[in-house]
């Protein structure tokens, strides 16, 4: 295999290069936000539970996946979706209680789920009159 540049995304927007062996992706993925939670979605095609890595630390989290080879002895007839390791890394600015942080994958989708910390929730205002 050949050796291929890592990029890490850092909170002031550059990239740092780290040296990998063989195939780095950059999944695509979505980011939303609700009330109560920062929800992402990561394409991972062909990567099970066993093989993702995800880690939150101060305030930064950190997406590993490896989708392996298919298994058997089969003629390939056409890749799109490349074996190797899926990278991704973002500064998370929400204040996200860690401890309470999940995950799944479905049909080649993760979803993350990162509670926010109950003083960063909005909350309404009661007026009193008087």
């Amino acid at each position: 295999m050949a050796e291929t540049a890592l990029q890490k995304e850092q909170s002031n927007g550059l990239a740092q290069t780290e040296v990998s062996r063989g195939v780095t992706v950059t999944p695509p993925v979505d980011i939303l936000e609700t009330e109560d939670e920062l929800l992402l979605f990561a394409d991972l095609p062909g990567v099970s539970q066993d093989d993702v890595d995800i880690r939150f630390e101060n305030g930064e989290l950190t997406l590993h996946a490896r989708r392996s080879a298919a298994p058997g002895n089969r003629e390939a007839w056409l890749f799109e979706n490349e074996t190797g390791d899926y990278f991704r890394a973002f500064r998370i600015s929400e204040q996200v209680d860690a401890g309470r942080i999940w995950a799944e994958l479905k049909n080649g989708v993760l979803t993350l789920h990162l509670p926010k910390v109950e003083a960063a929730k909005p909350r309404k205002i009661t007026v009193k009159g008087g």
